[in-house]
Order: C-alpha cells, then structure tokens, then sequence
C-alpha cells in the first residue's frame, strides 16, 4: 500500500489523500477537496483513480467528487446512510465493509459517528495499520460536533472503537490541527512534557512533509484520550465547578469538546 498525503493549503487546512496499490497503480482517492492536485499527484505518480471515498458530508470534502468523477470515472463510496447528503453515491458502506484498491490493498469501513451521524473512517489491512480518520480523529485532537454530530456518540467512538486500535496505527487526519490542538492539550494539562516537545518539533513543519502520529503517541498528547488525568480533570473542574466530584471519562470528554468549541 503507498499512501499519498496531499496538503492542500487551503484556508480549511485540508489534506486528501491517494492510496495506492503498488502492483496495479489503481488509486482511491479520499475526500479529494483540491481535485487539480489530487488529479496531477495522481498523474505525476502513473495512477489511475479507480474509486472515490468520501468520509462524510461536508462540503469540504466532498467538494471534488464531480471533478475527479468525471475526469476519471471513478465509483463514488460513502457512508451508507449519507445517500441523501453526498450526490451521485456508487456503493454506501457500513462498519465492517471491505474497500479493496488494485490487488493488495484493503481497507476496513468503521462506522465511526460523532462529527456528522454518517462519518466512516478507513483501516487499512496492513502489518502496520493506518487510520484514515476524516474529521474524527485529528492528531492531538478530536472532531467538533456543530455539523450534525453529537459529542456523546463521538465519545463512544473514541472509547469503542480507536482506543481499540493497535498502538502503531498510522493517523492519517483530515486537517492539519495539530499545533493548535497540542496548545489545547498544553492548556489542559500544562505539565504534559511530551506535548510540549512535540509542539516544538511541529510548529514551524513542512505541511508537504507532515509529521505523521500513530495511536499511542495519541494517547500521550490528545486530552481526548487522556479523560482519567488527574491534571485534565482539576482543570476541566476550573471551568466547570459543576463537575461531579467523580467524575465519568464520558462526563469529561463531553466537557472537554464543550470546552473546545470556543477555545
């Protein structure tokens, strides 16, 4: 499998994304926004988009579908239940769906909700697994909810699904957040030392060359993961007097994103 990040330095901070399969040079294409470069990546590398997946709805992602569709008449994937929302669907996909891309490469529909109800994120089937994660999962970061999500069901993503994950799964976002994000965490948890190194290492990067987490330095540096530090919780009490003494990972992370949407 050969994973192309393309940075589309856009005002939203994209990135989309060309998978690729070595023996074939079919492509997917994942919520390809800045379809000239997604085309001309593609092009330069001597691929054929054969698919197109979008991970949800929003319009910053599916922006390029009809271009790339129809310079190239690729099948259109989605979330099975986004049919009314994304245009011109092929195949609707559900958790536990196979996407599989020339002959070697597959990867998993997880059925991931929070950000938007129709959300999946991609897992590819590969000695180290990569996590294709839309708007779910940012690198240091979680996806808002003010789209047609709900912070409770992305609560449950988080703790049923990626915290499940092998720690070596490669993150693989829909935006570039992360320095922003790592103030957050930062700002939370001001003695979290790893998130201040890496703050450092990330704030001046070469968005052509992005830093790529994986899963367990996610669980180091994202508040979102971190619900039962004692820091994140004296602070998140700061804000919200009316936490419970005790309070559940759940009541923290659905503060957490409260806190989030206006820092």
């Amino acid at each position: 499998m050969i994973v192309e990040q393309i940075w589309t330095a856009n005002s939203y901070r994209n990135f989309n994304y060309l998978i690729a399969c070595p023996e074939t040079g079919e492509a997917l294409a994942i919520d390809p926004l800045d379809h000239e470069k997604c085309l001309a990546r593609a092009k330069d590398k001597g691929w054929t988009i054969t698919q197109v997946l979008n991970t949800h709805e929003h319009g910053d992602h599916i922006g390029g579908n009809k271009q790339v569709v129809a310079a190239t008449g690729a099948k259109l994937l989605a979330h099975a239940n986004a049919k009314d929302k994304i245009p011109g669907i092929d195949v609707g996909l559900g958790a536990g769906d196979v996407v599989k891309v020339g002959k070697t490469v597959e990867l998993e529909s997880l059925d991931t909700p929070g950000h938007t109800m129709s959300h999946i994120c991609l897992l590819s089937h590969t000695d180290q697994p990569g996590l294709f994660c839309g708007d779910t999962l940012f690198n240091a970061g979680a996806g808002n909810c003010k789209g047609g999500g709900h912070p409770v069901e992305l609560y449950a993503t988080f703790t049923g699904q990626l915290d499940k994950l092998p720690g070596n799964t490669l993150i693989y976002p829909g935006h570039d957040y992360i320095a922003n994000n790592l103030q957050f965490t930062l700002d939370r948890e001001p003695d979290n030392a790893r998130a201040k190194a890496l703050l450092a290492e990330v704030e001046s990067q070469d968005l052509d060359h992005a830093f790529v987490t994986n899963l367990a330095l996610e669980k180091e540096i994202n508040t979102f993961f971190r619900l039962h530090s004692p820091s994140v919780i004296a602070r998140l009490r700061e804000a919200y007097p009316d936490l419970p003494a005790d309070p559940t990972a759940e009541d923290v992370f659905v503060k957490l994103r409260e806190l989030r949407n206006t820092w």
